[in-house]
Parts: C-alpha cells; sequence; structure tokens
C-alpha cells in the first residue's frame, strides 16, 4: 500500500509543480534542500539510494543534494519510472524477505550498517512523506493550494487499506 501511495502522491506533487512558473520552481524559499526543484531531486536522490541499498541495483548518487536532472521533464520521467521500481521490487517482497536483515554503507558519515528490512522500509516511505510535507509548503507559499497527499485521501480514493 505504502509504494502505490507514494507513487499516487508523487504524481500529485510532480501535476501541481509543473503548474508553477519557472522563477518560483526554482527560487530558494528557506526549505531544507532551498527550492522545490532542489528538493525534487533530493527525493529522487534518496529513493535511489535505498533502492540500491535494499536491491544491490541501480543507481546510487554520492550526495544528498545532488540535482540529478536540472529539466523538471527529465526529473518527472525519472521519478515515475524509480516509483515504477519501487512497487516492483515491494510487491515481490515475501514474509521471509521483510523479516530478513540487509547491510550497507552510509554516505554522509560513512558506516557499514546492518539492521531488519522492514523498519528501514517504513524509514523509506516516512522520508518521502517528510519531504513532500516541505514541497506542499512550498507549493502552497507559490501557488496559494497545494493538493492533498494525505494517505487517507490516496485510501479513499482508490480504496486501498479500506476494507
Amino acid at each position: 500500500m505504502l509504494a502505490a501511495y507514494n507513487a499516487w502522491a508523487n504524481r500529485r506533487l510532480y501535476e501541481a509543480a509543473a503548474a508553477l512558473p519557472e522563477a518560483d520552481y526554482r527560487r530558494d524559499a528557506g526549505a531544507f534542500f532551498g527550492s522545490l526543484h532542489a528538493t525534487l531531486n533530493h527525493l529522487l536522490v534518496g529513493d535511489r539510494i535505498w533502492m540500491r541499498r535494499f536491491t544491490g541495483e541501480g543507481p546510487m548518487p554520492d550526495r544528498l543534494d545532488a540535482i540529478l536532472h536540472d529539466d523538471f521533464a527529465g526529473l518527472r520521467a525519472a521519478r515515475e519510472a524509480e516509483d515504477a521500481r519501487i512497487e516492483g521490487y515491494v510487491t515481490g517482497l515475501d514474509e521471509v524477505a521483510l523479516a530478513g536483515r540487509f547491510r550497507y554503507r552510509t554516505i554522509v558519515q560513512p558506516r557499514d550498517m546492518e539492521q531488519p528490512l522492514a523498519p528501514a522500509l517504513l524509514h523509506f516511505f516516512n522520508h518521502q512523506t517528510h519531504h513532500r510535507g516541505q514541497a506542499h509548503a512550498l507549493l502552497t507559499r507559490f501557488a496559494g493550494d497545494a493538493p492533498s497527499f494525505d494517505l487517507l485521501q490516496y485510501q479513499r480514493e482508490t480504496g486501498v487499506g479500506l476494507g
């Protein structure tokens, strides 16, 4: 459910971001990563880092503030592809895999880590929600309104998790 919700919320986020004037989209507005553009890039960076840790495959950015795509269209296409990759990975997990552990190396202060997979997946989706909240604030500031990213809204629209 969280993987499908994540893709749904990202689609809504990108639809709203596409309507902003370029200057607002790129303006440093004091968010953790500055602009909406940098925040959207960070969301993709974080997902790629964690997906590489989970799967051992895919690109591995070496900086949390990397700008992977300077153009909005390229960033949006990469976001959609990554969301499909996330959904494919998560739906392929069984109870044994979820109960398992995995190892990885951190980026900011490099060290080797090992932890259970299920709580790491919760962090993975919570990280998206955290930064989408920042993006929501930027959208509200610049556009005067922003779509709901609430999980409950997703559940009501899709029926997932209500039943």
